[in-house]
């Protein structure tokens, strides 16, 4: 069975993509910067030195990759609706990220709370970007 192609609309995968970014940056700035550097055992002198502008980059472009695979989705199971494309941006959070990012604290040790902090993250970012998307 091949894939549906459907219309995505570019200007809502941009717009969405600079909405999670700036979430991302809010989050893991003023909100809970502190607490992740901490829980990641992270230095923040070391994190000046490393160069964060080539990162930051990258990260974008990865937000922009996962914005237009969400907006593939709402489209392609006709999401359009801001109710639906919230709870299609749940279920996709649900079933991609809060369980295939658990194997973090299962396999990893890495700390709950630092599973919570990230996958909340996403969370937030996956719904406002639906919205964005549906509303664009």
């Amino acid at each position: 069975m091949a894939l549906p192609i459907v219309a995505i609309n570019p200007v809502a995968v941009l717009a969405a993509a600079i909405v999670g970014y700036i979430v991302g940056f809010v989050w893991y700035g003023p909100l809970f910067g502190k607490a992740w550097m901490r829980l990641m055992k992270l230095d923040p002198k070391n994190m000046k030195k490393e160069g964060m502008a080539g990162k930051m980059v990258v990260g974008f472009i990865a937000t922009v990759v996962m914005t237009y695979v969400l907006a593939y989705m709402l489209a392609a199971t006709q999401a359009t609706v801001f109710a639906d494309a919230l709870m299609t941006g749940f279920m996709i959070w649900l079933g991609f990220f809060a369980a295939t990012m658990l194997g973090q604290v299962l396999w990893e040790g890495k700390p709950t709370k630092l599973y919570a902090l990230n996958v909340l993250h996403y969370l937030v970012v996956l719904l406002v970007a639906s919205a964005v998307i549906a509303y664009v």
